[in-house]
């Protein structure tokens, strides 16, 4: 077969691998092992990886505040587009996403937060580009989804709400209610 006929030819099959229940469970799980190491977060702040890891820190600062009453926990939305070492290698042009940090975070615990962990080149994008910001005491890392078998870079989660074996051309779909009308994530794979 000729590339072009297989490409027409290519058939998305998808696997439920959280419904909205339990991401619910996933996340008050992780809003209670963050509670357990950083107590009134009073030398912590929360950073959320634009653009998706910002629906999930959005989220986890809600529980924190409404449902477990953590009154004063520090949000900021990291835009990492420009620190990424793969940056220039798009071929479709890349569209920055919004840095928000308004806060000092020099001599801070820092939670960074992403809702999926898959080569870690965000992630060590992130590790450059905080440091714009100021030093931090301590840096961990927040994700919804652990992709293993996929890393190009030794970096690993501190909390991870489940961790998930998708190999190939498998993909992780992270839906939010406030962004795509649900709340479920997906594994979506192409086949002939």
């Amino acid at each position: 077969m000729y590339p072009e006929y297989v490409s027409e030819h290519f058939l998305m099959s998808q696997k439920t691998l959280l419904n909205a229940t339990e991401i619910h469970v996933a996340l008050h799980r992780l809003a209670c092992q963050l509670i357990e190491n950083h107590n009134d977060f009073s030398q912590t702040v929360l950073i959320g990886i634009q653009p998706r890891g910002g629906f999930l820190a959005k989220r986890l600062v809600s529980l924190l505040q409404n449902h477990y009453k953590i009154k004063d926990v520090q949000l900021g939305l990291l835009d990492t587009t420009f620190y990424r070492d793969d940056f220039r290698r798009s071929k479709k042009p890349l569209e920055a996403n919004k840095t928000a940090i308004d806060f000092v975070i020099e001599d801070k615990k820092v939670v960074f937060i992403d809702d999926v962990l898959y080569t870690g080149r965000s992630i060590r994008s992130a590790l450059t580009a905080i440091g714009d910001f100021g030093r931090p005491t301590e840096i961990e890392l927040l994700t919804l989804i652990d992709r293993r078998f996929s890393r190009h870079l030794p970096i690993q989660p501190d909390y991870r709400g489940r961790q998930v074996d998708a190999i190939g051309g498998e993909k992780v779909k992270v839906c939010w209610h406030e962004h795509e009308g649900e709340d479920a994530v997906y594994l979506i794979k192409e086949q002939l």
